[in-house]
């Protein structure tokens, strides 16, 4: 083993960005075609058998028609290119009034609408429906669908490869719609605007423009689709109109306005309650309100959002709410947590790797009560850490783990400990509390200081912001020379600590070609033979998947050096290690066992999975290396962290703690960036999402004045 000080490590890689990274609410970045995960269905095992992908598919999709239903009991619909009238002209006013201080927020909100929250008396559980039943296949396009596209493309000058994917998109009538408006090729993933423009210019000629309606409908859509990338429930309204200016609209006032009038957009301000700031003071108390209260009113952002985040998060506050309104109030003998969970229907819980046996625990307790108790977990990973009887959240939701649900639809359960609960994006943990039975309890564990989920939102971090609920701090701190660490970088320290069984090991490098050739020693040679865990148990993470030092370039150093061949299946062999993505923000770990004619055969943490050959290449990579994202939620006995001198933009407090804590018994460091390791850890926190779910709970749960 190289022989280092354990002094401040490293700072990572300049790569390409971690896969739905913590985004800048300024800014809408465009993330690279790597980033972010491609959903997909499995097929495998016997012909009857529902892989646990199609199983999430199905509820994706029940959830998207449920979005479908809520946009038709809209209001009646307003034709494109008309002016907006009525409550959609105040909407656009407030927008435009709120932003330039004009006016307060609540002049434009008065108009009588139905009440979207609960009264305060009660909480009703929100609409709720079993998971459908899943198909034994995954759904292709027709092919006759598949057809007329690929003529529309080829007119457009667009790749014909795309024909499949888009008819998947947009359904058996897509060469019409793309006829009909070129710019609906911008919801077909992996689509960039400048593509789709090009596309249009060749269908439509000079019937186009940059002010053309259905860009700029589409324009809005895509930008907040690209933000949700970054976690970003809803944006800001300035920053919408910033990026549309930077992509030539020429008015990006009116593209807003159209946006709005196609439902392609909403439009909340959820700071204020309706009616708030409408009702006329008392003349003496005029003076003493006046500017303050405006400026109070005026501070509240103006938010645009997509219809399919609004409904999750306002689906997943009314669950919360409901839960701790309808939740049991009995005592339980024990510890702290356990004594919170006996009488709330949400309690949450923080603590790192080691508090995990608390909830552990508590589920212990509610079984010996005679309750149904389940402990769900964000990977396959954790929950081979916890034991036989955990489950993974995807596979509670999907039905494939678990106890089942109830004849009324609700899982089969009366209490749910969901550890990994910072992993949660806004859509499964919408999912997952709408599941939940009345009077039931949900205990939410997980560590505060890791990375924020791979999905929109920021559930964990917003309910502990909302303080609506028990909130249970482990006094159980992670052991040994890694936790001391890890427990220093979470208050913003990095500091030496004595490692006398080379538990912490800093490896300093030059460059990103001695960042590579150190990496591949590391867990060829060094950490087996001092350490004694072998290659197959030891992980690599880096910053980002591009770059000299990114998962590409360390995967195939390794694999020239642990499973060297030619990659007669798609560039993959049997043995490699690899990153399967099933779904958007979803990483499991596995090997390569075969191909077929069927597609690529892989054993996925024990399960055996076949990947279809036209989705082995936007599902499957190797996975010796991987992004601390991806390895969010799981844990292996050794871990090497690689930090080239082109990383140091990648770097945050978080980012180097998730990375630091997945070692179990070992940590390498492979160090490259000298100050700007210590530097990130001591300045660089969390960047900001904006989301609405704190607001949301507030609004339901807190009283006034508190």
């Amino acid at each position: 083993m190289e022989d280092a000080a354990t002094s401040s490590g490293p700072a990572p890689a300049d790569g390409e960005p971690e896969t739905a990274a913590d985004g800048d609410p300024g800014t809408v970045a465009e993330p690279g075609p790597d980033e972010g995960g491609t959903r997909a269905s499995e097929s495998g095992g016997e012909a009857g058998d529902v892989s646990e992908a199609e199983a999430e598919l199905a509820a994706q999709r029940e959830l998207r028609a449920r979005i479908e239903q809520r946009k038709a009991e809209k209001s009646g619909p307003i034709e494109a290119g008309t002016k907006l009238s009525g409550t959609a002209a105040d909407l656009l006013a407030a927008v435009r009034a709120v932003e330039s201080g004009e006016k307060s927020g609540g002049t434009f909100f008065e108009a009588p609408t139905a009440p979207r929250r609960p009264a305060a008396s009660s909480v009703p559980p929100p609409a709720r429906s079993r998971v459908p039943e899943q198909e034994s296949a995954p759904r292709q396009a027709d092919p006759d669908a598949v057809a007329a596209v690929l003529e529309v493309l080829v007119a457009g000058g667009a790749p014909g490869e795309l024909a499949a994917r888009v008819a998947g998109v947009l359904g058996e009538q897509a060469a019409e719609a793309l006829r009909e408006d070129p710019w609906r090729l911008l919801g077909v993933p992996g689509v960039r605007p400048e593509q789709a423009d090009g596309f249009a210019r060749a269908l439509l000629g000079e019937g186009c423009g940059p002010g053309d309606e259905r860009r700029a409908a589409a324009l809005v859509t895509w930008l907040l689709e690209q933000a949700a990338l970054q976690g970003h429930t809803a944006l800001e309204s300035s920053v919408v109109r910033k990026a549309l200016d930077g992509r030539a609209v020429p008015d990006p006032d009116e593209a807003l306005e159209h946006a709005i009038s196609e439902g392609a957009v909403l439009v909340f301000q959820d700071g204020l309650e309706e009616g708030e700031g409408t009702e006329e003071p008392e003349q003496g108390q005029k003076q003493e309100q006046g500017q303050g209260q405006e400026q109070e009113q005026s501070a509240v952002p103006v938010l645009l959002g997509l219809d399919r985040y609004a409904l999750a998060e306002e689906s997943l506050a009314d669950g919360l709410a409901r839960l701790v309104k309808t939740g049991p109030d009995e005592s339980w003998d024990g510890p702290e947590l356990v004594r919170a969970v006996g009488g709330h229907g949400l309690v949450l819980h923080t603590g790192g790797e080691a508090a995990r046996a608390e909830p552990a625990a508590v589920v212990e307790t509610a079984r010996a009560l005679g309750l149904r108790a389940v402990i769900a977990t964000h990977s396959e990973n954790g929950r081979r850490r916890l034991g036989a009887e955990a489950v993974t959240v995807h596979g509670l939701l999907s039905g494939t783990q678990g106890p089942g649900r109830d004849e009324d639809g609700t899982l089969a359960l009366d209490l749910l400990a969901v550890l990994d609960a910072p992993q949660l994006d806004v859509e499964a943990a919408a999912m997952l509390v709408e599941s939940m039975p009345d009077g039931s309890r949900l205990l939410l564990s997980g560590d505060p200081g890791v990375l924020w989920s791979a999905g929109a939102g920021r559930v964990f971090a917003d309910v502990l912001a909302a303080r609506v609920c028990p909130q249970i701090a482990s006094r159980t701190p992670d052991p040994g020379p890694i936790g001391e660490l890890v427990s220093g970088i979470g208050v913003g320290e990095l500091s030496a600590v004595a490692a006398p069984g080379k538990e912490v090991v800093i490896v300093p490098v030059r460059d990103a070609g001695e960042a590579v050739h150190r990496t591949v020693q590391l867990v060829a040679d060094s950490v087996p033979r001092a350490i004694g865990v072998p290659a197959g148990e030891t992980q690599v993470i880096t910053v980002g998947h591009g770059g000299s030092a990114g998962t590409r370039a360390l995967n195939a150093a390794l694999k020239q050096r642990l499973n060297d061949g030619p990659g007669r299946f798609g560039g993959f062999d049997p043995g490699d290690r690899i990153a399967y993505v099933p779904s958007a923000g979803r990483t499991v770990s596995g090997t390569v066992v075969s191909a077929a004619a069927e597609g690529l055969r892989l054993d996925c943490d024990g399960t055996q999975v076949v990947v279809p050959k036209e989705r082995v290449d936007s599902t499957v990579r190797h996975g010796w290396a991987l992004t601390a994202h991806q390895a969010a939620g799981m844990r292996w006995p050794a871990v090497v962290v690689v930090l080239p001198g082109d990383a140091a933009q990648g770097l945050s407090r978080p980012w180097v703690y998730t990375a630091f804590s997945r070692g179990e018994r070992h940590l390498s460091v492979v160090h490259g960036v000298e100050q700007a390791l210590p530097r990130a850890v001591a300045e660089v926190p969390a960047q900001e999402r904006t989301t609405r779910l704190r607001t949301l709970l507030e609004g339901l749960l807190v009283a006034p004045g508190e």
